[in-house]
């Protein structure tokens, strides 16, 4: 009997053993195989981004779209969520925006035209910026020894088209030019940066020119005139305050004759010609840098600055044919909306 018992007694620890283990299978196999819950909720993280915006403005708004469109493709419309503002042309609401990315703990910021890249910059050392739409990051972050990479918590994509193709193709519409007037916007250094690249390539050609800095867009109509009436043709580089006053700019040059060289497509608006780059294209190339930074780990500070990998010579035909001036082969007529 007392066998019988003990036989009894062992038997039973044997199934309540067996069954704490197979419990204890069951909880642990959960959290450590493919596919699991905590696999799972890696796998659907959402990622939230601030974007700064200087200004609407049609390369601006591009670019944007393009950094929108590489994130949802990359990770999927549902894993990301942007929080879009725009700083109305003002370097203090870049500031307001880009302090409150931070408060809310954004993963990170993408800062479109160098106004919103400063304030991002002053804003967090930590939290992973990209920039767009910045024509030379060393000039707008105040770097030496410039290698292609910042170091920092930034890096992105720049705006510059070459400035010494842009001088050419000035040369190749007009051939017997005698003064270029170089206007630009005096506030924003990256179009200081693209005068003074601009007035090397002059020089290299023997071509004169003349300087006109705009300090804000009220003062653009009287500069304009002034250069119009002074030169023989214009260059305005790529410059935000410009651009937003280009129809008034457009109104003063036509008027007066004088063919305006535009840095990109949206001044040529009131242009003869321009140099162009897809803003969609270095947009969409910052959101893949994003996601190797949100996905892949990749250091912000260690990766190169990137430019559009085209350029395309376009013309105005409109005011073109109102100058009575003819484009040579090789220009793509500008698409104006």
């Amino acid at each position: 009997m007392r066998l019988i018992k003990k036989l009894t007694s062992v038997l039973m620890a044997v199934v309540l053993a067996t069954g704490l283990t197979a419990c204890g299978s069951n909880d642990g196999g959960s959290s450590s195989e493919p596919g699991s819950a905590s696999n799972s909720s890696s796998e659907e993280k959402t990622y939230h981004i601030g974007i700064c915006q200087l200004m609407e403005h049609e390369a601006l708004d591009s670019a944007t779209k393009g950094f929108q469109d590489a994130l949802k493709e990359k990770l999927g419309e549902g894993n990301v969520e942007f929080d879009l503002q725009n700083a109305q042309g003002e370097s203090t609401n870049c500031s307001t925006i880009c302090n409150g990315f931070v408060t809310d703990n954004v993963d990170l910021i993408m800062a479109n035209a160098t106004g919103a890249l400063q304030a991002a910059v002053s804003a967090t050392n930590s939290i992973p910026i990209l920039g767009t739409s910045v024509t030379d990051y060393a000039t707008a972050l105040n770097l030496s020894n410039w290698e292609g990479h910042t170091g920092t918590n930034v890096s992105g994509t720049s705006d510059l088209a070459p400035i010494d193709q842009q001088e050419d193709m000035i040369l190749e519409i007009l051939p017997d030019v005698k003064t270029v007037g170089i206007a630009y916007c005096s506030s924003e250094p990256n179009s200081s940066y693209q005068a003074d690249l601009m007035k090397k390539a002059l020089d290299e050609d023997n071509i004169a020119y003349k300087e006109y800095t705009a300090a804000d867009s009220n003062e653009i109509q009287s500069v304009i005139t002034t250069a119009c009436d002074e030169c023989d043709a214009l260059y305005v580089p790529t410059d935000n305050t410009m651009a937003s006053s280009v129809e008034t700019i457009k109104n003063v040059v036509v008027p007066a004759g004088v063919p305006l060289f535009a840095g990109e497509a949206g001044l040529c608006v009131a242009g003869i010609a321009t140099l162009s780059i897809s803003y969609y294209d270095i947009g969409y190339t910052t959101g893949e840098m994003a996601y190797e930074i949100l996905v892949n780990g990749k250091d912000a500070g260690t990766m190169d600055i990137q430019t559009a990998p085209n350029v395309t010579k376009q013309y105005n035909k409109e005011i073109c044919e109102t100058l009575n001036i003819t484009i040579p082969n090789g220009y793509e007529e500008l698409t104006i909306e």
